[in-house]
């Protein structure tokens, strides 16, 4: 479904009126959270993609850490997951299934989770993704809503791993940038998010289908806030800016720039190419924080520190400025 579609869809449902109910669906947040407690608060979330690369076993990977990066972009920690799978039976083989699920697996033990079971049901393709529940205090999660003036903006990975992807089906993209983009994919937000956790974060979202500009959008928008994002500052992944020259994009590109570009606004020098780039589809995308400006090098260094190597603060939090919402410098 396209962004506005699902925008729309949300709009229509009635409203939920439940105390406990911490975050739900009003601000698009990249998973729900649920008060039990004082001290405890479920982190709910599901997602799924299609297949990214051939290998099953890279395929359940990339999967299950872009499952766990929403309870990691709410501040929280995963505790169990569901496997959630769409599988062509009489096309691929059970050693192809098993090889998704194992590489789910190790990404699910790796967060310091249980795979406690899963639903399969027969598709045209593979889909793959999962249901994590996780933990948070509820007075301590993060929202993708309530970055201030004077933040600033940290990203913790790259962006650009969805026209790679389609530029790689062409053999237009190297071994050595696929391969970077790979390893970052399959790399948790865990050390970003415990990273993180140590310092003021007023928002934070992770970067996943709606690119860099959709999550910036929704983040800007619901903090009544304008998020200046400095292009030059953006870690992309290698050859990402060239798929775009060449004249590569995603299926999902327009519907993303649909979405933001009543309210974006693109410097007068920025490269044609980088308008595509800021929504380019993402997988398993870093996180995105707004915390006080002051705070930032000191998060940054200790990012890099903790193996998210890539991390940098690419914009800043400005008041509103009148209709719009996002500028890319």
């Amino acid at each position: 479904m396209s962004p506005v579609g699902l925008a729309r869809l949300l709009e229509g449902l009635p409203e939920q009126v439940d105390p406990d109910l911490l975050v739900g669906f009003e601000t698009s947040d990249d998973a729900a959270v649920y008060r039990l407690d004082d001290e405890r608060a479920l982190v709910l979330t599901a997602d799924i993609i299609t297949p990214p690369v051939d290998d099953p076993v890279l395929f359940g990977r990339i999967a299950a850490a872009n499952s766990l990066s929403d309870v990691y972009a709410m501040g929280g920690r995963p505790l169990a997951a569901l496997n959630l799978l769409g599988f062509p039976g009489d096309v691929l083989g059970p050693e192809v299934l098993a090889g998704i699920v194992a590489g789910a697996r190790e990404k699910v033990l790796e967060a310091g989770a249980v795979l406690a079971g899963g639903h399969t049901t027969d598709d045209e393709e593979p889909k793959f993704g999962l249901s994590v529940t996780g933990l948070v205090h509820p007075e301590r999660y993060w929202r993708n809503v309530g970055a201030r003036p004077g933040d600033a903006l940290v990203l913790t990975k790259p962006i650009g791993s969805g026209v790679l992807f389609n530029g790689n089906l062409r053999g237009w993209v190297s071994a050595a940038a696929l391969a970077a983009c790979v390893e970052s994919l399959t790399t948790l937000n865990r050390a970003a998010a415990e990273v993180l956790g140590a310092f003021e974060v007023h928002a934070a979202t992770d970067v996943t289908g709606f690119g860099l500009a959709g999550h910036a959008f929704e983040m800007a928008g619901g903090s009544g806030v304008t998020l200046h994002i400095d292009a030059g500052a953006v870690p992309v992944y290698d050859e990402a800016l060239e798929m775009y020259r060449r004249g590569v994009s995603t299926g999902v590109n327009r519907a993303n720039r649909e979405l933001v570009e009543a309210s974006t606004r693109f410097a007068a020098g920025l490269p044609e190419e980088w308008h595509h780039l800021a929504v380019d589809p993402q997988t398993s995308g870093g996180l995105l924080a707004a915390l006080p400006a002051d705070q930032a090098p000191e998060a940054v260094s200790a990012l890099v520190d903790a193996g998210a190597a890539a991390s940098a603060v690419v914009g800043r939090v400005q008041p509103q400025e009148g209709e719009v919402n996002l500028v890319f410098n």
